[in-house]
């Protein structure tokens, strides 16, 4: 049991799973919870804590304490964000986001969607460091995530858990989902409430769906990453239909998928030095005129070297001058520039004699 919580998992995991919860808590308090801070103008009487809040000695939200959590929040998290201090950083961003939740949830409505988030906020800080990319595997890294996975799960069993303690088997056949659709559906909820029967069916398959949940521990690692995108295409469904988007619940399920293989900040400089290069080559275009084929010769290109056209010349030509005995003319074979004048020499040897035809 142990091993199987602590199995260890790449450190660049880690570290992209916790650079994902912490600029989500950053969004989440811009995108999606800014009605917290509204909580302020509401009389403090109405204000109920949850069991936590009753436990510690947390004091009445006013108008100073929830803009201090705002700011601090906001800026601790993106700070935690880059890896930075991840014990230090990790525990207040968990103190200070808990508090986010429990003045939120502390006037009549309670969000489970948030269960798995909270549970990956107070785990990530024991995770140590880790960096983007680092491929050597931390138990301690496998036990944060573990423990995040096992609390996406108990999301969904507690859930059918909840509605079986409450509904019994009316959840299943009664008008559930006709009631959701009437409040807040869509148009394609409003194509799908016609079908007779498909909405308790849906339902049905809801409440199975929540009880096998669990099966995805013991999947082999394909089926597990199969089962986990139906997980998301179940969210993506409810989105489209009810307008439900149960984000932090899957920003914590991403504890499932092998994070390392993404790689955004390479992606990004790759990007950068591709435009780059492009730009680079708009500004120092081609030095060929437009008009100009790149494989167009000059004639004067084409033309053999001097050498060569010598070399097709006759070895020697006629030359006619005045040389001769009284002013006559005479002929004689003079040789093409560059090459030696032809010597005779006598026989038996000693020194060369000149041809005397020679210039």
């Amino acid at each position: 049991m142990s091993r199987w919580l602590t199995e260890a998992v790449p450190r660049g995991r880690v570290a992209a799973f916790r650079t994902l919860v912490y600029l989500f808590v950053a969004a989440d308090l811009v995108v999606f919870t800014p009605w917290v801070r509204d909580r302020v103008d509401v009389p403090g009487n109405l204000y109920q804590p949850l069991f936590v809040g009753r436990v510690l000695p947390l004091p009445t939200p006013t108008a100073t304490l929830v803009s201090v959590i705002f700011w601090a929040l906001l800026l601790l998290a993106l700070l935690a964000a880059t890896g930075r201090a991840p014990r230090l950083l990790g525990w207040t961003v968990f103190a200070l986001y808990l508090e986010w939740m429990i003045i939120a949830m502390s006037y009549g409505k309670v969000d489970h969607d948030r269960f798995a988030l909270l549970v990956a906020l107070a785990v990530l800080p024991t995770a140590g460091r880790a960096r983007h990319g680092d491929p050597t595997r931390t138990e301690s890294g496998g036990w944060a995530l573990r423990v995040t996975q096992i609390s996406v799960v108990c999301t969904y069993f507690l859930a059918a858990w909840a509605k079986f303690r409450f509904g019994g088997l009316d959840w299943a056949t009664g008008s559930v989902l006709a009631k959701a659709i009437i409040r807040r559906g869509t148009d394609l909820a409003d194509l799908i409430a016609q079908v007779p029967h498909l909405l308790l069916v849906a339902q049905f398959g809801i409440l199975a769906f929540e009880l096998l949940s669990p099966l995805v521990f013991v999947l082999p690692e394909r089926w597990r990453l199969a089962m986990v995108g139906f997980f998301y295409s179940f969210h993506l469904v409810t989105i489209a239909t009810i307008t439900i988007s149960f984000a932090p619940h899957l920003v914590a399920m991403t504890s499932f998928l092998p994070l390392e293989k993404v790689r955004p900040v390479i992606a990004l400089r790759r990007l950068l030095a591709r435009r780059s290069t492009l730009d680079k080559r708009r500004l120092n275009p081609d030095p060929l005129p437009a008009d100009t084929p790149s494989n167009s010769r000059s004639p004067a290109a084409d033309a053999p070297p001097v050498d060569a056209q010598l070399s097709g010349r006759a070895d020697t030509a006629p030359i006619t001058e005045d040389t001769g005995p009284g002013g006559a003319l005479t002929t004689r074979t003079v040789p093409p520039a560059g090459t030696a004048a032809p010597v005779k020499t006598r026989r038996g040897g000693g020194e060369p004699v000149p041809d005397p035809t020679a210039p």
